[in-house]
Formats: structure tokens, sequence, C-alpha cells
């Protein structure tokens, strides 16, 4: 009893702490009251009498029902000869278990369809998903069609275009295996569709067409807050650039990939460590408004001129002033994500209870984006274990204009849904980087283009009997849909949908978009920038640009690259090529995703997120010459730079904000000073601060190193040390390179605070102290015992770390 009792005590002490950490909360007097949860299917009198104030939009179940539940299950609990527990089938399918739309028949009839190209097969399949009557698993297994004058198939728009609206999901190289993350990206492609890379990066390889014509590179690519594998080049290959603010099967938890996934393969392409976990942190550490958002927004279509930018937000109740608060910060696209699905490396207890269904958020969404004036010029997509035609129909007629097929997709190529994928033990080569595992994966681009071909096939089927010719005709027509006329469950009674079908009482603009956003960039200063530099970009000679800058001259480098990285490729020019001097004082996002052969020296000071994403480039920040003040004790730039940053040089003449260098995963970097959260979540380069810094210093560091001014000696009080070791800098070689950076600093940028620690290096290099990913550390002394009999296992993070 005494162990039943921990075992308990323990598991609610578990599931409390997941739960509020992942809603950002640190103590439970914060927890409590806090009114975090939004309720799905619980009667509005349950409610206003025991959870009062909390959000329930669609009504349900009352008293007399959630006691039928749970005497129900006490009958079966206490039957004559029970011992133990039935598990439920809640996550892998059980034939008496919990109901499932993913079932042996349903996967193996799609199987066989798209393998065979067999028609009736898909009929089977897709009546077996869209007949929910005896037990729905979903909101629009509850709605039926609303009757129209049938239409001649043949007049309704082909499947070849319908097709066109359709992505894959968002799933990594990483998550999932080469071979299934390129079939998908080839299959796509070759309907004129959409793949999605994921938030692991992207193999520069697939730029150029495979041998057999196919092309592989994929049209979205994401943009999440772990910055994985996210370069100048990775951006400007991109037709669409997604900004992941949450993912609808786990809202408030990020991502995370074990470290038996992170192959020297995907390593290389997310600028880490073989071996080391990878932790895509919950909040984007240079979102924290509105504003924000929007200023990623413009960093994006500055890195791509005309490039198109989504942003995926999570179905929970008021995603929809979210999304309008996207459509006016500039993004083209807004992507609702319903709560149903999970990730290639999800743990089990990572896709259940986390968000709401997109039903719900998609509604929410076409409403208010109607209502303020907004839908017009903003296109909205939904995702969230669509599998049919029927499902594409009703997310039509909710607003939705482009529709993400994940886990759909997957099992199209050879998913048996054995949830194994956190574990890499996937039985048909999908889940995993192991390498005998993935020769089993069987699956070809083929069978995803018959998939997506015969959902929009059912799509025209279902238009035809309800009069629609044009799918655009379609969209937004919620007036359409009603509840189904016998609901069978006893749960579903209760049930209230009207408010997703209701229209928006004065709203009479278009019902989606109609019209492109304005383009912000018309009065960049790159474009002066790229005038004056053309013999540079053009044939390379060396080129020294003179402008004054302001504070509204935003991401100032980034288009510049980009036409850099599309002339000369990701190696860029020589360093120093093209040398920008600029005097003054510049807007946000200096420098952003800057290429190598630029080298960007600002006079003055920056505001927030310098180097965002640097990419090879060199960013100088120094301080007036004629300035009173001592540089090292004053600010000179604000927070979160060198965010997402993969590689090059920043030496900076002051001290700086919060969160220098998170996610930093290959550039080098001097500063004289930073605020709190320092190097959190950095997989490689190199940081030396020759000053201050403030608390919770490498939080999450998993790779690379930073060596600080320990003047006072109370950095160890100041780091996080969960993941890292705090040293003396007593190795010749890191004396010699901490040496070699801060020379170096002392020329670029005049620092007295620089000068002053090489008067007396020998009475002061002792004061320096070591900041050393422990995992990080014990996977370079593997790379180093191995290097004999592989050599090419070595990672570019390695690389730079020697220097």
């Amino acid at each position: 009893t005494e162990n039943l009792i921990d075992n308990m005590i323990a598991a609610i002490k578990k599931g409390i702490l997941k739960t509020i950490s992942k809603m950002g909360i640190s103590t439970l007097r914060s927890y409590c009251g806090a009114q975090l949860f939004e309720a799905i299917g619980i009667s509005q009198d349950v409610i206003d009498e025991y959870f009062t104030g909390t959000s329930s939009r669609i009504g349900g179940v009352g008293l007399d029902e959630i006691a039928a539940e749970v005497l129900s299950r006490h009958t079966v609990a206490h039957a004559d000869g029970v011992d133990t527990l039935d598990f439920g089938g809640e996550y892998h399918y059980r034939t008496d278990g919990e109901k499932h739309l993913w079932t042996p028949q349903t996967i193996t009839r799609l199987q066989h369809a798209v393998r065979l190209d067999d028609a009736a097969a898909y009929a089977e399949y897709a009546a077996a998903i869209n007949d929910q009557s005896s037990s729905a698993c979903t909101l629009r297994g509850l709605f039926e069609f609303a009757s129209g004058e049938a239409v001649p198939l043949e007049e309704v728009e082909s499947a070849q275009e319908i097709v066109k609206r359709f992505c894959t999901g968002a799933m990594s190289h990483g998550s999932i295996s080469k071979e299934a993350h390129e079939a998908m990206a080839a299959g796509m492609n070759r309907l004129g569709a959409a793949s999605n890379t994921g938030e692991g990066g992207e193999d520069p390889a697939r730029y150029q067409p495979s041998d057999n014509g196919d092309v592989l590179n994929c049209v979205i690519k994401q943009v999440a807050s772990g910055r994985f594998g996210v370069t100048i080049e990775y951006l400007s290959q991109a037709k669409e650039l997604q900004i992941k603010m949450a993912q609808g099967a786990k809202p408030g938890e990020g991502g995370q990939l074990p470290g038996h996934k992170v192959t020297s393969e995907i390593a290389k392409l997310r600028h880490s460590t073989p071996g080391v976990t990878l932790i895509s942190p919950p909040p984007h550490h240079d979102i924290y408004s509105i504003e924000d958002l929007a200023q990623l927004i413009y960093d994006l279509k500055c890195s791509n001129p005309g490039v198109k930018v989504s942003v995926k937000l999570v179905a929970e109740v008021g995603v929809g002033t979210i999304a309008a608060g996207v459509a006016k910060g500039g993004a083209d696209e807004v992507l609702i994500s319903g709560h149903d699905g999970g990730t290639g490396a999800s743990p089990l207890s990572s896709i259940k209870h986390a968000g709401v269904p997109w039903e719900l958020g998609l509604a929410e969404t076409q409403q208010t984006l109607m209502l303020n004036g907004l839908r017009d010029r903003i296109q909205v997509q939904v995702d969230g274990q669509l599998k049919t035609g029927r499902d594409v129909v009703v997310g039509a007629m909710l607003g939705g204009e482009r529709f993400g097929f994940g886990t759909a997709a997957l099992v199209s190529l050879g998913c048996v849904m054995m949830r194994k994928c956190h574990l890499g033990t996937c039985p048909v080569g999908i889940g995993t980087q192991d390498d005998e595992l993935r020769k089993r994966f069987a699956g070809r681009p083929e069978h995803l283009t018959r998939y997506m071909l015969f959902v929009a096939e059912e799509v025209r089927q279902i238009m035809a009997e309800l009069g629609f010719r044009r799918f655009e005709d379609m969209i937004g027509q919620a007036d359409r849909l009603k509840v189904r006329s016998a609901m069978e469950h006893f749960k579903a009674r209760g049930l209230d949908l009207s408010s997703l079908f209701a229209g928006v009482a004065g709203a009479d603009g278009p019902a989606r978009r109609t019209r492109e956003q304005v383009d912000r960039t018309a009065d960049h200063l790159d474009h002066q920038i790229i005038a004056r530099a053309g013999a540079a970009i053009e044939r390379g000679d060396h080129v020294v640009v003179d402008l004054p800058v302001r504070n509204v001259d935003r991401s100032v480098g980034a288009m510049l690259s980009n036409a850099i990285v599309r002339k000369w490729g990701a190696k860029g020019l020589p360093h120093d090529t093209i040398h920008l001097n600029l005097t003054g004082s510049a807007g946000q996002s200096l420098g952003a995703f800057l290429a190598r052969g630029v080298t960007l020296h600002v006079l003055g000071d920056a505001n927030d997120y310098v180097g965002k994403g640097l990419s090879g480039g060199r960013i100088v920040l120094e301080a007036h010459p004629d300035c009173k003040f001592m540089p090292c004790d004053n600010v000179i730039a604000g927070n979160t730079l060198l965010y997402g940053a993969t590689g090059g040089e920043a030496f900076i003449n002051g001290m700086v904000g919060e969160r220098f260098a998170v996610r930093n995963s290959g550039a080098v970097a001097v500063v004289e000073g930073i605020g709190d959260h320092g190097c959190e979540y950095m997989t490689g380069g190199v940081v030396v601060v020759l000053g201050q810094t403030g608390r919770n210093f490498a939080a999450g560091m998993s790779g690379g190193a930073a060596y600080v001014f320990d003047e006072h000696q109370l950095f160890d009080t100041l780091c996080n040390l969960d993941t890292v070791d705090v040293e003396n800098v007593w190795q010749e070689e890191d004396r010699e390179r901490l040496k070699r950076l801060i020379t170096e600093h002392a020329k670029r940028v005049n620092s007295r605070q620089a000068e002053r620690i090489l008067e007396a290096w020998s009475d002061v290099v002792g004061k320096f102290v070591k900041v050393m990913p422990i995992d990080y550390r014990e996977a370079l002394q593997r790379m180093r015992d191995s290097e004999d009999r592989d050599t090419d296992t070595t990672p570019a993070t390695e690389e730079v770390f020697r220097g």
C-alpha cells in the first residue's frame, strides 16, 4: 500500500509539474486559479457550478452523463474475475478499446489504394473514416452538409487544381528518415503542391534536381524556436517561410530530438553534435509580443524578397485575435493547427490534452478576421489529422483555403501507427534514423501523389453534390454545415455547435483572400547598398560603402545577403569583400542572416536582434570615439543578439541586453557584458564575455564553449549548472584561443576593456572561466577516440570549437 501511495504522489506531482512548465508557470501559487484550460464537451451548468469562468464553447455533458460514465468504469473494474484494469487503447489501437479512426483496416485499405492505384479501395477507406455515426471521434463527425442543387461532375474544378491547395505537415528530417522526407517532397512537387521541411533544416544537395528529375526542395521551410539549420541559403531557397509559434499536438512544449536520433547527418544539418539531445524550446526568444512577431515576418521577407510568410498557430480560445494580429503584422497566411496528431519525436505523454480541435480554432479565426475586415488580405490554412475529402470540404466551409496532411501522408508512404517514433524503432523505416530500419522503407512519391489525388477527387464529388463548381466559392460557407440530425452517442446530445456555423453580423467583405499584403520592404536601406555594391555581388570586387543609419532602418544586410547567396551560393564571398560603414543608431535586426563576405561596421549603437541568424558575415559594433563614457559599462545594443546564428563573427564594444547568443550554433562573438539568459540552448560556436553576465547563463546549453571574465568571482552563482561545467582556463590551447579573440576584439572596436585585459594578461587570465556542456565534452571525446577510424564524423561545430 505504501508503494502504491508513493507511486500515486509521484505521478500526480510529475503531471502537475509538466503541465505548469508547458504553460510557462514556475510556482504553484501562479498555477492555482490561473484558468489556463478550455473545456471541450462540458455543459454550461457544470462549468458555472464547478469550473466558474472556464471557457466552454460548445456545451456538452452534464452531471448525469459524467456520473454514468464513471459508474460504468467502476462496474467494469469491480466485476467478478477482474484483477487487472484494461489499458483502454488510449494511444495504441485495441480491438475492444478506445475508438480510433486509424485502424488496421483503414490503414490497409489506404495503402492498398495508393500502391495499386485502386479508387475503389480508397472509397472504402474514406467511407470508414467519414462514417462516425456510432461513435464520433471528431467534431466534424457530428456535422452533415446542407443539401444544394447538384451540378455535373465534369463542370467542377479539376483535381489537379484542387490538389495545389494541399500541403504536407511540418515533419523534420530528424524526426523522420531522409527517405521518407524526400519522398514527401518529391511527391508534392510533382503535383504542384507544397511539402514542409519542419524545423530541422534541409540538405543543400536537395536544392538541385535529382537524377530522375524529381525536385526534392521543400516549398515551405519552417523557422521555429530552435532555428535548426536556418541559414541565409536555406531561406533563399524557399517559396514560403513558416514561423512555427507552436504546434497543435503539444503547444507549450516545444520539440525535442532524442540523442539517439541525432546522427552525424542530422547533426550536420542542424549545426550540432552527434548523439547530443536537441531541445527546441517552447518560446521563441525573439518573440514576446505581436510587434516582435511582425519584426520576424519583416526579417524573413527581407531574407528572400518576394517570399510568402505564414505563421503557425494552435487552435485555442482567443486564436482569432492572434490571427488578426498576424494579418496586421504583414503575414501572407495563418495556419490553424488542431490538437490531433503528434511528431516523430513526441513522447506519448505529450500528445493528449493539449490544444483543441481545429474546427473550433478555424471557425473563430474566420469569424474574427471577417469581423475586423482582415479576411481578404490573408490566406488561412488548417491541419490536424485531415484524412479524407470530406474533411477538406468541412475545413473549406469553416474558412480554410489550404490544407495540411501529416499522419495520413506518412500512412500513404507505409506508416503502420506503431507509436514508436520517439524511440527510433519504427519497423517501416519512417520514424527512425537507424540505418538498418531505414532500408525497410518502401514508400514511393507516387504513393503520396495518388493519395492526394484521391482526396481531391473525393472533394470534387462532394462539391458536385452540393452545387459548387469552383473551390473558392465553397470557402467560408459555414451556413452549408449543420449538426447531424441523429446523434446516437449519449455524450453528444448536449453539444451546441451553432457557434461554429454562425455568420458574422455586419461583415460583408470577402470570406477568402482576394488581395496581396502591402510590400513593407520597398524603402529598405539594402536597396541603396545593393546598388553601390554591384561590383562585389557580380564579380567579387572589394567594395566599401559608407552610409548613415537610423533606427527605422531594420534588417540591414538581409536583402544584400540574399543577393550574395543567390549569386555565389552558401560559401558567399571572401571575408570583407563588402565593407559597410554605418554611422548612427541602427534599427532592429541589424545584420540578420548576414552572409559570408560582408563586414557590417556600425559606429554608434543598435537595437534588438543584432545578428539574428548570422550566416557567416561579420558584425562590428563600436562606440563612437567622441563618447564621454566607458563603453564596457554602457549598453550598446538591445536584447536577443545572435539568436540562431550559424556562423560568422561579432565584436561588440559594450554591454548588451538579455538572451545573448541563444541557440547560437556556430558564430564566434566577443562582448563586454550581457544580461540574463546568455548562451541559452547554445549548440555550437564560441562566446567570450569580457565583463559581467546576468543570471541563468547557459541554461539548456548543449554545445560550443563560452569564456567569461569572472573578475568578482561570482559567476558560479549566475550560471545554470544543469547541463554545463564551469572550469578554470588552464589548458594552453584555451588560453591561446582566448587571447587571440580578445586581441582581435581590441583591434576591431578599439576596446579599452580588451586593452586593459591584454596589458595585464598574465595576472588576469586566471580570472577567466570556461563554460563547457557536459554532453558536448563527452561527445567530443568519443569523436576523438574514433577519429582514426572515421574522420568524416567531425561536425562543423567541432571545427569552430578548434578555432
